[in-house]
């Protein structure tokens, strides 16, 4: 008799494996979603990162030749995934990310472009990276006289958002060029 109960008290029972199997099933709950966040944060600083490597191009170009550069949106059509960095401008003489002499490495997820005016310029980043057809839109602004770069900063007291005022009027300083910039969705 005690043969067959030490048998028994093998394996585990339908109604454990079903307690593991929810407990399972909770934790996931909790972690995907926190998992997708972290996702997008990394994503969203992508372009970040690559507005302060455009800033000290810009800063840079202009310490040695007293003038800012322009570039037009590149790559010329908003990215819906990960892609190769073009150049819209590339061969134009004195335009362009190549005159700057600055070029992600790899693929993005951002269209960059910059404005320039008379001691000013502004650089912008928008990508749709949470699919939800709202784009996130990054900037900086240096000056007060550059047009708009992809919808952030430009014209007079304009620049990135401010989240305690409620303006976009935050200058030399990456960040947000609206309210939900930097806010993604899924």
């Amino acid at each position: 008799m005690s043969k067959l109960l030490r048998k028994r008290n093998k394996g585990f029972t339908l109604i454990e494996l079903m307690i593991v199997v929810a407990i399972i099933g909770i934790l996931a709950a909790i972690a995907i979603p926190n998992f997708l966040r972290f996702q997008l944060k990394a994503k969203s600083s992508e372009g970040k990162v690559n507005i302060a490597a455009i800033r000290t191009a810009e800063v840079a170009y202009n310490s040695e030749f007293a003038t800012y550069v322009g570039a037009t949106a590149s790559p010329a059509t908003l990215p819906t995934a990960k892609v190769d960095f073009t150049d819209a401008q590339a061969g134009v003489a004195g335009a362009g990310f190549g005159v700057l002499g600055w070029a992600p490495e790899g693929k993005v997820y951002f269209q960059y472009a910059t404005t320039v005016g008379a001691n000013s310029f502004n650089i912008g980043a928008q990508a749709n990276i949470d699919g939800t057809g709202a784009n996130q839109v990054w900037g900086y602004s240096h000056g007060v006289s550059a047009a708009a770069a992809l919808g952030c900063g430009g014209g007079a007291g304009v620049g990135v958002w401010d989240a305690v005022a409620k303006t976009a009027s935050v200058k030399d300083q990456v960040g947000p060029c609206d309210g939900l910039s930097g806010q993604s969705e899924f």
